[in-house]
Parts: C-alpha cells; structure tokens; sequence
C-alpha cells in the first residue's frame, strides 16, 4: 500500500489540501495518507515544545514513501512544512510538489501561487560531509532544525559536489492541481516520486 504523507500550511489552506486529499483516496485498499491530523493536536504539540512537535512529525512520517507538498501561498517558507521535507529527504521518501492555490477554499476564493517549497531547500557538501540547507534573508544558510551531516549513501539523487547548494527542486517534480487535472492525475505524480526515490 502506497502512504504519502501530505505537508502543507494549515491555517490558509487545509480546506485545499482536504479537497486534493479526498480526491486521492479514491481505493484505500491501495492508498492510505498522513499528515492530515486533527488541528488541536497540532496546536498542543506547538504549544508543548518545538521537540515535542518534531518528534510528532517524525511519527507522522514513519511508514510514509512518498510526501507530497501542496504549495499555497506562503507554503515555501513556514518553518514546519520545511520540517516535514528536510526529515522527508533524510528518510529517503519521494517528494513532489502540487500548487494547489487554484483550488477554491469554503468561500469560493483562491490564492496568489508561491514559490516552490522544494526550491527553497537543498544539501551542499562541506569537507566534514552533506548538509541541509534553506534559503532564508534573501541567501542560502545551514539548516537550522537539523544541524547533521547525512550519509551520502542514504540519498536517492546524485550527491551535491561541492559547496554550491543543490535544490531538491532539481531531482523532484511539481505539478498543478487544477491546470494538470490533478483529479485524475495526482495518482500517477505520486507514483512517479516513489519511482524516482526508488521506493
């Protein structure tokens, strides 16, 4: 069974990601998501710790091949959605993007497109080894939420050569909910991160 864990940002656009949800789990013998968990305990593990809420996240992502980012507006730069991607890469899961700003909320309104997520991080390689990068101020800085090195045999794209960061946006695909159909097609851009991750 195909587990995708869906990243996106809550409080805009959760009546989008539910939309492009419910139109995936169409066979959930074959298909089964995370990600979608209730909002209070989101808040809680929020107000509890920023470990606290880490270590939720992990959970989330366990058993999880592929995650699907659905990029709104101001998805690309929320700390927690670049959480869910860099834990994502170290676990070694597929990942895509789907802009779903086309996709009307509760009151029939869309959003301006932001910038891909995936863009937005990437790895370097250093002497010491492969980091995680983010932009952030307009320049590319370590990644503050996790501050490793990653085995380079862990990772299913070709390993960045030097100190020039590397997009995952490069090895990764993205996708429009609503000019590509994604009521039809989100299956198959699913299957096809697995298929480039290898899992």
């Amino acid at each position: 069974m195909r587990r995708t864990f869906f990243s996106f940002h809550y409080e805009p656009d959760v009546w989008r990601a539910w939309n492009v949800r419910n139109c995936w789990v169409i066979k959930p013998e074959e298909q089964s998501d995370r990600g979608f968990f209730d909002s209070s305990v989101f808040e809680a593990s929020k107000k509890e710790s920023d470990d606290s809420l880490k270590t939720f996240l992990r959970e989330g992502l366990k058993n999880t091949s592929v995650t699907c980012v659905l990029a709104g507006t101001d998805t690309w730069s929320r700390r927690w959605v670049r959480y869910e991607i860099a834990r994502s890469v170290i676990k070694g899961n597929g990942l895509l993007t789907v802009y779903i700003d086309g996709v009307k909320n509760k009151d029939g309104a869309t959003v301006t497109k932001g910038a891909d997520p995936l863009a937005q991080m990437g790895v370097y390689r250093t002497k010491n080894g492969i980091y995680l990068a983010e932009w952030k101020g307009g320049k590319w800085v370590k990644y503050d939420d996790y501050t490793l090195s990653i085995p380079e045999g862990e990772l299913w794209f070709p390993a960045p050569k030097n100190t020039t960061v590397v997009q995952f946006s490069t090895h990764c695909m993205s996708y429009d909910f609503v000019a590509q159909n994604g009521r039809q097609n989100i299956d198959g851009w699913i299957e096809t991160a697995a298929a480039l991750a290898g899992r």
